[in-house]
């Protein structure tokens, strides 16, 4: 178990900087009038409309927000970072 903590840090960092990663990329991408992705150009055409893409990309960005929190706790709380 003792050799376990290493690789378990270095794992939950990398997770921990992905997530850091992603949720800056999404949160740029919103826009504070609901057009974020809209104007990115044909990106918003995957979705059926412009609300469907903006309730996909705050699901996306709640998901990696969670991620990101809860890496946080676990590197603060269990492993001692």
């Amino acid at each position: 178990m003792e050799s376990l903590i290493p690789f378990l840090r270095i794992l939950m960092q990398a997770i921990q900087l992905l997530s850091a990663f992603v949720l800056i990329v999404l949160v740029l991408i919103h826009s504070p009038k609901g057009d974020g992705i809209g104007g990115i150009g044909s990106a918003a055409q995957i979705f059926s409309s412009q609300k469907g893409a903006e309730a996909a990309l705050n699901k996306i960005t709640a998901w990696a927000a969670g991620i990101f929190y809860a890496v946080s706790f676990i590197l603060g709380f269990y492993l001692g970072y």
